[in-house]
């Protein structure tokens, strides 16, 4: 059978199609025979032609990937011996190379320890003295670790002797490259006793690295891949050797030697890495400069002549996060860096660079100065928007007049992120920005449409923020953009324009009703057109008539909602697409908000494809190294119905010939679209069979590989805890509860689970949002297993040194200043903090105290550090004192902790930033509230404080609390307060407190005032007379109505 078998081989390598299909269909009848294995080996080992023997052993991969439990035991025994054999007499490295996947896919079946004629060779080859066969054991050890890394753990410490001593043999590159291979393919499954062992190679590992580089950049390439598994599985091993790695990477971007970019990014993306999980030992090691000095050349790099960067080419994708450029990574660094170093220490060593940009004469280095602004204002927008908006504003304003177009764009692009990071802030300066940008929107027509698709970007993200202050601009932005529907030929034109009027309906809400039925006609139109190039643009209507439904007001959208729920239906079984997918269910859900009776007749439809949508594996890209005969091997699966692909343990097969997976950005953003579709429809249009089935097939999202759709998944499951909530409330049955309490059991420890395992600070700060909705609606329900208040209160400490998250840089020995952090560590200490005054509003203080008696001296800790962090501290007090109002011994609580907390609290009052004096006051009314009677003692010093303030305050947000106070003062304790005086105060603030004040205020006024003239009449009485006739009509009327 051999010899048929190795002709029918030799024909599957013929350039002639006709010739290959009979030979596939020649193969398949062979493989129905059981002596299949035994020729296929004969073939192997026999046949004079390399790319035989190399084809014979990949179909036997496939063959002991898909059958090894239908192979008999004899074959298996001889299989395991041929192999081996042929291993050692081949001279072919591709052959060698397909002999070695082909073990690996056996060490997955038949483990090291039952197969000790491969321990045999791997030591007799890795040890030989002859540098080839040395070479060619590195190889097969590498493949049979990457395969099943953990059977080969008792043997990691002889593995790690032996790498150091192939990674100083640096006449034999391959050979270290192997070993570089087996060494990424360990450390996931290193324990402690190997770490020193491992850590020891580090300065090795570098130099053999750059011998490497020298020989074949590729495999270099690959290799530097260790650095990132070492980083993702025991980053203290790197930390020691954390000067040398980062001096390797810059040295890689600075050689004089022709690099090819994949080898650059790699450098730069290990920096980035580094500072994203060890920024703190960056600073004190003083890498910093070195590293901006080596990224602001890459980032400032003029492209090759006749060349644009991708970003600037016309046909560049806004959404295209394929951009593998050095370039691209460069900017990347300084993102990282933003997000996670003290803005100060950045600011410090970065803005001269950037300003020395700015100021070139080259308009690529204008450019980099302006991505470089750009990139910095998400990961430092506090610090941008208190000390440096109206400058950084400034110079972006001037590159939009800029000569050259690059960097016109690259200010668009800057505008974009300063009005999507900086708010309220960047708002405030509508009078100046608005013209400029309506100055790109009146050539729409002339312009290039990619140098447009930016100043829609810029435009979008700065109308999406501004409020009522869009009202002037209204009509001419709405002319523009209904003039775009209609006239222009260009079908990105009309895409960005209907993106466009999402933002401004977002800021126009209610005001957008007189353009609401042309603009609804022009969606109609572009979502019932069919033709293939119409889909971006459907795609992008969805998306504008959820942000509609959202913003117009129930009446005018309600008649629509149940044909928008038809249209997406018809939209999502007649076309086959991710986009339209996920906008369609946006849709579904924004309808749910509006009018939820109209999504319950189609609610299993809408369940049943949102939830295949979870569960497709669509879109994930298989990439192979060897794609030959993968046709026979599908086609073979027909003859293995009911044969697992799963070994007896379960582990998935890993096949060699997958280079790795990779899923589009589109199947990535469905599944997160949908999951936050799920959870808002689950609270909308509430019912239990809709959150039990939904939460079972949500549950599994949390270990997706991507980010984004790991923090939608624990936002929708605490959505669908809130709608169980909502379901018993309306039905408070045994079944209900019993049904809720069991959600909880699964979602709450889940998300603490997150809190302490997750990587991206985003998926963090979003569990613990989502943990503090489910708090705030479940209250003591959420609380009744035995131990869960225990267990949520360590994850809320809004400090890092009793609780360190893995998303957390701790520092390790090195800790730097604890009052300099990057503002993401601050904005994720805020969410934990905000979970306090929702636990101490959930039971009763005394139960609560012991927890709350450990976290006050770690949020008042904070008072000595940024006005950020005193504004944090006094806010979470004050929200603490008015959680403990309504609570059982919550006046006996806030009693016991005025003493503590009335210093801290008049200090800040007098604080010179008024979000510290606006959260200081706010906190005193609370602390009076709570307290009642038993801080009457305090009340002189209090009024004397507040009424000094009164005198001097500008800020209106402070006067605001400051009345509220007042009145939460003399509601609590009447008799502590000289009413008179007091009433006088705020009698004579009447005229300005109905266009100062709140509207919870005014009402708070207005009660108060109507309690004292029934009550304390007589004073009432004196305090009116002292009053203008027309001052005296007004309040008499407020406080006279019912």
């Amino acid at each position: 059978m051999s010899g048929e078998l190795e002709q029918i081989l030799l024909q599957l390598t013929q350039p002639d199609n006709a010739i290959i299909q009979q030979a596939t269909a020649q193969l398949k009848l062979a493989f129905k025979d059981p002596a299949i294995i035994p020729a296929l080996c004969a073939v192997m080992t026999g046949s004079q032609n390399s790319q035989i023997r190399q084809s014979a052993a990949v179909m036997l991969r496939m063959r002991v990937k898909k059958h090894w439990k239908k192979i008999s035991p004899d074959h298996r025994e001889s299989l395991k011996a041929v192999v081996l054999q042929a291993f050692q007499q081949e001279t072919e490295h591709t052959v060698r190379h397909s002999l070695s996947q082909l073990s690996a896919v056996m060490v997955k079946h038949e483990t090291p320890d039952r197969w000790p004629a491969l321990f045999t060779l791997l030591n007799q080859s890795t040890k030989s003295n002859n540098p080839m066969d040395r070479q060619v054991g590195l190889l097969l050890l590498s493949k049979v670790v990457e395969s099943n890394p953990e059977p080969f753990k008792p043997h990691y410490r002889q593995l790690l002797q032996l790498f150091g001593t192939v990674l100083r043999d640096l006449d034999n590159p391959t050979a270290m490259y192997y070993s570089i291979l087996t060494l990424t393919a360990m450390t996931a499954y290193t324990g402690t006793e190997e770490m020193n062992l491992m850590r020891s190679l580090i300065p090795t590992l570098i130099i053999a690295l750059r011998h490497l580089i020298k020989a074949d950049q590729d495999q270099a390439s690959e290799a530097m891949e260790v650095f990132d598994e070492l980083m993702e599985s025991e980053v203290s091993i790197m930390v020691p050797h954390i000067t040398e790695i980062v001096h390797f990477c810059l040295e890689v971007r600075t050689r004089n030697t022709t690099l090819t970019d994949s080898l650059r990014v790699k450098a730069l993306s290990c920096i980035a890495f580094l500072i994203r999980l060890k920024s703190k030992t960056v600073l004190k090691q003083k890498l910093l400069n070195p590293i901006l000095q080596t990224v602001f050349p890459v980032l400032s790099a003029a492209p090759p002549p006749g060349e644009e960067d991708p970003e600037d080419e016309e046909n560049s994708n806004e959404d295209d996060t394929d951009n593998e450029s050095p370039k691209h990574f460069a900017a990347q660094v300084i993102d990282t860096m933003a997000l996670h170093m003290p803005p100060e220490k950045l600011f410090h060593q970065l803005m001269p660079l950037t300003q020395a940009c700015l100021a070139s004469d080259n308009p690529y280095e204008r450019k980099a100065g302006l991505m470089c602004l750009a990139v910095l204002a998400e990961g430092c927008a506090d610090h941008i928007r208190t000390k440096m908006l109206s400058s950084m504003l400034q110079t972006v304003c001037q590159s939009l007049s800029d000569s050259n177009q690059v960097v016109r764009s690259a200010g668009l692009f800057a505008l974009g992120q300063f009005s999507e990071h900086l708010q309220p802030e960047v708002s405030k300066y509508c009078a100046e920005l608005m013209p400029l940008l309506l100055g790109y929107m009146s050539a729409l027509n002339q312009a290039k449409i990619g140098h447009v698709t930016k100043a829609f970007y810029a435009l979008e993200n700065f109308l999406e923020n501004l409020g009522s202050e869009i009202e002037p601009y209204l009509p001419t932005l709405m002319e523009t953009m209904l003039s775009a529907l209609s006239n222009a030929e260009n079908l990105k034109l009309k895409e960005l324009a209907v993106s466009a009027i999402g933002a401004i309906a977002n800021a126009a809400k209610e005001k957008l009703v007189p353009y609401f039925l042309p603009v609804i006609e022009s969606l109609k139109g572009f979502l019932t057109d069919t033709r293939d190039e119409m889909r971006s643009l459907q795609t992008q209507a969805l998306d504008t008539l959820s942000v509609l439904a959202r913003t117009i007001g129930k009446e005018v959208f309600s008649p629509l909602a149940a044909e928008c729920v038809q249209l997406g239906l018809n939209l999502t079984n007649a076309i086959d697409d991710p986009d339209l997918r996920r906008c369609t269910y946006s849709l579904f859900s924004a309808v749910s908000t509006v009018s939820p009776d109209c999504l319950n007749p189609h609610l299993t439809a809408i369940t049943t494809i949102m939830l295949l949508s979870l569960k497709s594996t669509e879109g994930v890209t298989v990439s192979q190294w060897d794609k030959t005969f993968v046709l026979l091997d599908d086609d073979d699966d027909d003859e293995a119905q009911g044969d697992t692909i799963l070994d007896e343990e379960g582990t998935d097969n890993v096949d060699p010939d997958i280079a790795g997976f990779s899923v589009e950005n589109a199947y990535i953003d469905e599944k997160e679209d949908t999951c936050d579709a799920l959870g808002e429809i689950s609270v909308c249009v509430c019912g239990f069979a809709f959150v039990s089935l939904t939460m079972h097939s949500v549950s599994p999202s949390p270990q997706f590989p991507h980010e984004d759709v790991r923090r939608a998944a624990f936002v929708a499951m605490g959505q669908f805890c809130r709608a169980q909530h909502k379901v018993w409330q309306e039905n408070p049955t045994e079944a209900d509860h019993q049904a809720l309490q069991k959600l909880l059991g699964v979602v709450l420890p889940s998300f603490l689970e997150a809190v302490h395992s997750e990587r991206e600070r985003q998926v963090v700060m979003g569990v613990l949002e989502a943990m503090n909705a489910v708090l705030k609606a479940c209250q003591g329900e959420a609380l009744q297993s035995p131990g869960r208040l225990q267990e949520i209160s360590q994850p809320l400490t809004p400090s890092p040194v009793p609780l360190q998250t893995v998303c957390q840089d701790g520092g390790g020995d090195e800790a730097d200043d604890e009052e300099q952090q990057a503002e993401y560590d601050a904005m994720l200490q805020e969410f934990a903090g905000e979970g306090i005054p929702l636990l101490a509003s959930a039971v009763p203080a005394e139960t609560f105290q012991p927890y709350l008696n450990e976290l006050l001296p770690l949020i008042m800790n904070k008072l000595s550090y940024t006005v950020a962090d005193r504004s944090f501290s006094v806010g979470t007090l004050g929200e603490i004192l008015q959680s403990l109002v309504n609570v059982s011994g919550g006046r006996a609580c806030a009693g016991k902790l005025s003493n503590q907390l009335l210093p801290v609290l008049v200090a800040g009052v007098r604080d010179s930033d008024s979000e510290v004096r606006n959260n200081s006051v706010f906190a005193l009314g609370a602390l009076a509230q709570a307290a009642g009677p038993l801080v009457a003692r305090d009340y002189p010093m209090m009024l004397s404080l507040f009424s000094n303030l009164l005198s001097k305050e500008q800020d209106r947000r402070v006067i605001d609390n400051l009345c509220a106070a007042l009145c939460r003062m003399i509601m609590s304790n009447m008799e502590g307060v000289p009413l008179e005086q007091v009433l006088s105060m705020h009698i004579h603030s009447w005229d300005v407190i109905p266009g100062l004040c709140l509207l919870e205020t005014q009402n708070t006024l207005v009660m108060l005032l109507r309690d004292v003239a029934q009550r304390h009449s007589k004073e009432f009485e004196v305090a009116m007379k002292s009053l203008p006739a027309e001052q005296k009509m007004k309040l008499t009327g407020a406080v006279s109505q019912s």
